[in-house]
């Protein structure tokens, strides 16, 4: 009996070693979690191949087509054309048509995916002839590039996220961890948007996720290399480019030699953008040809109809009509920076990894409300954040996923994804509500109810008369500018909340376990 007594105790403490130890990886595998990863992984996967059955953007739709298109003229563009044509104005390359708009890793990206179509099928991306091509193989193989760059970079940044974020900031229990992946892997805008309209963000917001998690894990020098990669992939990446500055920069103020540790991250940063943007830094015109794309200034400070500050007050300031394009890139620019500022110097002030995901939302969250030539699907920014703090503020998370998905159901109307926005709308609210029941009922307040059963009552009313009715002749666009209106009063109250509640944090209430940052 002494001896089986003596096991036990010696197990158990060697279970106490395993939780204590900063090696959370033995602590997840103790915990099982990475089976769970891999099911809930297999689960989104397969969701996603579902969505891909459905139609694309600008499907059989001339002469322009969509995204769908866009993305394979610029693998047809960047494997027939030498690298510093990619971005000129050629006989070969027409900027009109669908002119790479993007820096130069979503370049290099389309030269990759571009191959492996010329492999396969020669004529999905032959020079002028492959226009609008719409084959069943070239769909069939777009589609794939897609769920590769998934499975390849944002679901490895995933798990990497959850190794460190259990590590820095909580320990949970199997379930609790399991609804956290679960919330980040299934979110229903993303796969939309990536495997139903067509885009690649999960290869920008991968690499983003990926220095989220470097940061949580005090590499912060990995992270810089990370974030300037996503930067380098997509240029709303710049979203988070205020957490990322204030968190840093709050951290080396409070070490020894501050001024070494900001020009260590310094150089890092401008050796990853040098080694990413080395084949335009030959010339000046050449940088700023490929910096011009970047920037649509002459689109206007909107095009869609989109659920941010300027395309909403338009109803009753016509910007467009009373302020050139200049006086508007100031105006955006000085309500961007002054929506973002709070946040900053909280992190500046305070820098915690807790204050840094809060500082995450809400950086993404002034850029999406405030910046310049924001489309719908840039929600997916501010959304990104929110399911990484899934644990701390779930109706934060499903609140703000409903109306990020109602904002773009326009959109996902127009590209006849209304059953898959159907289906992956109840399956999330279903996944949310499996967590635990009893704590939500908890957690919710009758005033709280009475005001969202509302305006979800407001949103569904919406959704049917959308459908249903055609808007009068003298209004085309009315529906579309309430279902911009609703959502933004939304993001509105949002964004309120999660800056208050930064700035409400305690350090001692942060985290269970943060390492000195010192």
């Amino acid at each position: 009996m002494g001896s089986k007594s003596k096991t036990k105790k010696g197990k158990e403490e060697k279970m106490k070693e395993i939780a204590d130890d900063d090696d959370v990886w033995w602590w997840l595998v103790h915990k099982g979690i990475w089976v769970s990863f891999l099911c809930v992984a297999l689960f989104a996967l397969l969701v996603r191949v579902a969505v891909s059955l459905h139609p694309y953007s600008g499907a059989g739709n001339s002469p322009k087509f969509g995204d769908f298109e866009a993305q394979r003229h610029w693998m047809e563009i960047t494997i027939n054309l030498p690298i510093k044509e990619w971005y000129s104005n050629t006989t070969s390359n027409d900027l009109g048509y669908w002119g790479l708009d993007y820096p130069p890793l979503t370049a290099y990206q389309s030269y990759v995916h571009g191959l492996l179509l010329r492999l396969f099928h020669p004529d999905s991306v032959a020079l002028f002839t492959s226009r609008g091509h719409e084959s069943y193989l070239g769909k069939l193989l777009m589609r794939w590039t897609v769920l590769s760059s998934d499975a390849l970079i944002f679901f490895p940044a995933v798990w990497y996220f959850v190794i460190a974020y259990y590590a820095s900031c909580r320990r949970g229990s199997k379930s609790e961890i399991a609804w956290h992946i679960v919330m980040v892997l299934v979110n229903p805008c993303l796969i939309l948007i990536d495997h139903g309209h067509f885009q690649y963000n999960c290869i920008s917001l991968g690499l983003t996720v990926g220095a989220i998690a470097s940061v949580l894990s005090d590499k912060d020098l990995v992270a810089c290399v990370l974030y300037c990669l996503a930067l380098s992939h997509k240029q709303m990446s710049a979203y988070f480019a205020p957490a990322f500055f204030s968190y840093l920069f709050g951290k080396c103020l409070r070490r020894q030699n501050p001024l070494f540790e900001v020009l260590k991250l310094g150089l890092v940063v401008l050796g990853t953008f040098y080694v990413v943007w080395w084949p335009y830094l030959h010339s000046r015109d050449a940088l700023f040809g490929v910096l011009s794309r970047l920037a649509p200034f002459e689109r206007g400070i909107y095009e869609d109809y989109v659920a941010n500050f300027w395309c909403t007050t338009s109803v009753i300031v016509k910007w467009k009509r009373l302020f050139t394009t200049q006086s508007l890139k100031l105006l955006s620019l000085g309500a961007t920076i002054s929506a973002c500022m709070p946040s900053m110097v909280q992190q500046i002030r305070d820098p915690s990894k807790q204050g840094f995901l809060y500082g995450l939302l809400n950086s993404a969250f002034a850029f999406y409300l405030f910046s310049f030539q924001v489309h719908e699907k840039s929600i997916l920014l501010p959304l990104l954040p929110a399911t990484l703090l899934a644990i701390e503020e779930p109706f934060l998370l499903k609140w703000m996923m409903l109306y990020a998905l109602f904002s773009m159901f326009p959109l996902l109307y127009r590209d006849k994804l209304i059953l898959p926005y159907i289906a992956l709308s109840a399956l999330f609210l279903l996944l949310f509500h499996a967590r635990n029941r009893s704590q939500d009922e908890r957690e919710t307040k009758p005033l709280k109810t009475y005001v969202t059963t509302f305006f979800l009552l407001c949103a569904f009313i919406l959704h049917v008369v959308y459908l249903n009715m055609q808007a009068p002749h003298r209004y085309p666009f009315l529906f579309e500018a309430l279902i911009m209106l609703l959502s933004f009063s939304q993001f509105v109250i949002l964004v309120i909340y999660s800056n208050a509640k930064q700035w409400m944090l305690k350090r001692e209430t942060l985290v269970v376990k943060e390492k000195k940052l010192l």
